[in-house]
C-alpha cells in the first residue's frame, strides 16, 4: 500500500456513483426542485427539560442555553520551564449520524469509559427531513439535491439524542456541512459567498430542527450551536482556501479540512488554527498513509466496501498497528498531537471501528495522554507562549526533544 494523499479517494469523498453510502442511511436523497424554498411559520417555543443551572429557550425551542459545557478540563496554563507537552489525541467522526449500526452510541460509550473527549462532525442534512429536503439550497446544485442520503425520521430522533447526550459528556459538536458535495461543482469549486451559505445553511438546519421535522415533544439541544460551533471539516478535504475565510468571519477557531501533512505541531491559516489529518507510518512498510479510516479502506479492498473476508483480519491489524505506530512516534518524540478521522460504518466488516475502539483503550489512560476534542486543543494552544510553539513546530516527529530547552 502507497501513501495515499489529499484525492477523493482517500479521503473518503469520491463522486456520487462510486462513494460508499453512509451508515444508516436507508432513504434516497431529495429530488431536485425549482421554486422557492418552503417557509414554515416558526412553532411556539417547546417546553425544555432543566439541567444544571438556568435554561434559557433559543428560537423555535431547538437549541437551548444551559449554561457551561459539563465535564470539561481546567483553563490551560502555559507550560512551566522544562515542562513536557501532553500528548493530545484526537477522534473526529465525519457526518455523526446514529443509524442501523448505532455507531455514535458505541463510541460515545467507549469514550466515557476511556477517559477521551471527542469531536463530531455533524452534517446539517442529518437533523433535516427529506420531505423538507427543498429546504436545502446547495452552491452550483438544484435545491434539495445532495450526494448524500438524507437520514430517515428515526435516524433523526436517534442522532437528536446522541447529540444531546454527547455534548452533555463533554464532547465537541462541529459541522461536516450538508450536501457533501466533491469533485465538480464540490467544496473545492465553491466561492467564499457560496461556503457562507452552505455554512449559514448547516447552522439553521440545527437551530430550527424542531420547525423543520415537527418534533415538538423532543427536548432541545443544551446548547447554544451558534456559540458552540468553532470548527469544521469540509467533505473531501476539498475548498479550504475560499472555506477558510467564510469560517473566519464567524468566529471559528479551527478547520480541520487540510489533508496529508506530516505530524507536527499545528500553526494558523489566515489567524486560524489548521488542524490536518496526518500521515502515518505503516509498519514493516516505507510507505505512510493518511490518519482516516477511508483510506485504509482505499489501499486495501479499493472502491469496495466489502472486500475479501479472508483479509479482514489482516487490514484490521494493518490500521490499528499504523494508528499506533502513528502515536508512538510523537508520545516519545515530539508529542505533537495525532488527529484521527472516522466515519460511522461497517466497511469490510466494521474492522475500521474495531480497531479504534482497540487504540482508544490502548492510549487513552496512558501517562500524559490527553484525548481530547479539536476545540480543547485550540484552547491550549492559544495558552501557549508562541515562541515555545515556535520551537515545538521545528522537531521531527519521533525526535527526541530536550524539553529544559525547548519550554523555557
Amino acid at each position: 500500500m502507497g501513501v495515499l494523499g489529499a484525492s477523493a479517494l482517500a479521503t473518503g469523498c469520491s463522486s456520487t456513483s462510486s462513494r460508499p453510502t453512509t451508515a444508516g442511511d436507508t432513504s434516497s436523497a431529495a429530488p431536485a426542485t425549482s421554486g422557492p424554498a418552503e417557509t414554515p411559520a416558526p412553532p411556539p417555543p417547546a417546553p425544555t427539560p432543566t439541567w444544571d443551572g438556568q435554561v434559557k429557550i433559543l428560537g423555535d425551542g431547538s437549541t437551548s442555553d444551559t449554561g457551561p459545557q459539563p465535564k470539561q478540563p481546567p483553563k490551560p496554563e502555559k507550560l512551566k520551564p522544562g515542562e513536557k507537552p501532553p500528548q493530545f489525541v484526537v477522534f473526529s467522526w465525519d457526518g455523526a449520524l446514529e443509524g442501523e449500526e448505532r455507531q455514535f452510541s458505541r463510541f460515545r460509550k467507549l469514550g466515557v469509559e476511556n477517559n477521551a473527549q471527542m469531536t463530531f462532525f455533524l452534517t446539517g442534512l442529518y437533523v433535516l427531513p427529506k420531505s423538507k429536503g427543498s429546504l436545502y439550497h446547495p452552491p452550483q446544485h438544484q435545491p434539495g439535491e445532495a450526494s448524500i442520503d438524507f437520514a430517515t425520521d428515526p435516524h433523526i430522533k436517534d442522532t437528536l439524542e446522541q447529540l444531546r447526550l454527547s455534548w452533555l459528556d463533554g464532547n465537541e459538536i462541529g459541522t461536516h456541512f450538508n450536501g457533501h458535495f466533491c469533485g465538480a461543482k464540490g467544496g473545492g469549486d465553491w466561492s467564499t459567498d457560496e461556503w457562507t451559505s452552505e455554512l449559514d445553511q448547516s447552522i439553521s438546519f440545527v437551530t430550527n430542527w424542531k420547525t423543520n421535522t415537527g418534533y415538538k415533544d423532543l427536548p432541545s439541544l443544551p446548547f447554544d450551536f451558534t456559540k458552540e460551533l468553532v470548527g469544521g471539516r469540509a467533505p473531501c478535504l476539498e475548498g479550504q482556501k475560499n472555506l477558510l475565510v467564510a469560517e473566519k468571519a464567524k468566529g471559528f477557531r479551527y478547520d480541520a479540512s487540510s489533508p496529508g501533512e506530516f505530524q507536527v505541531w499545528p500553526n494558523k491559516k489566515d489567524g486560524i488554527w489548521n488542524f490536518p489529518l496526518q500521515m502515518l507510518p505503516y509498519p514493516g512498510k516505507s510507505t505512510q498513509g493518511l490518519s482516516m479510516d477511508f483510506n485504509f479502506l482505499a489501499g486495501q479492498s479499493g472502491d469496495s466496501t466489502k472486500g475479501d473476508p479472508k483479509k479482514y483480519d489482516a487490514w484490521e491489524k494493518e490500521t490499528r498497528d499504523s494508528y499506533l505506530a502513528g502515536f508512538e512516534r510523537v508520545y516519545n518524540g515530539s508529542r505533537a498531537p495525532l488527529f484521527i478521522g472516522n466515519h460511522f460504518e461497517n466497511w469490510n466488516g466494521g474492522i475500521y471501528m474495531q480497531a479504534i475502539e482497540d487504540v482508544m483503550k490502548t492510549v487513552c489512560k496512558r501517562d500524559g495522554v490527553r484525548c481530547v476534542s479539536f476545540r480543547q486543543v485550540a484552547d491550549w494552544l492559544d495558552a501557549q507562549d508562541p515562541k515555545v510553539l515556535d520551537k515545538l513546530r521545528q522537531l521531527d516527529p519521533a525526535q527526541p526533544a530536550d524539553w529544559s530547552r525547548l519550554t523555557k
